[in-house]
């Protein structure tokens, strides 16, 4: 079953950019992770259709706020690194997402 990844940032442009770029990777890695990417404002609406929550690394206070939402969805949440969003890693993030998955 494809696990389902949602990416935010402020308004979802940045981490489109990074979904694009984890759907690439996660296709050439044959990982079965579906990435897709949406504002903050978006997250709660989102939450009960996704498996993982992938913050970018400047909203890292998110984490805080969506942990109790999180748990209620049985949704894991983690912070992006730094270093794979600025570089724009798809394979990074798709390592980290089965990472977080335990895929």
């Amino acid at each position: 079953m494809t696990k389902q990844v949602l990416l935010t940032c402020g308004a979802g442009a940045s981490s489109g950019f990074m979904a694009a770029a984890a759907r690439k990777a996660a296709k050439s890695m044959t990982a079965d992770l579906e990435f897709r990417a949406k504002s903050e404002s978006e997250v709660e609406d989102a939450m009960p259709n996704i498996d993982l929550l992938l913050i970018a690394p400047h909203l890292k206070y998110m984490l805080a706020e969506v942990k109790d939402l999180s748990a209620e969805n049985n949704v894991k949440c983690a912070i992006i690194p730094q270093q794979i969003y600025g570089m724009l890693d798809g394979k990074g993030l798709v390592e980290l997402a089965l990472k977080e998955l335990a895929v």
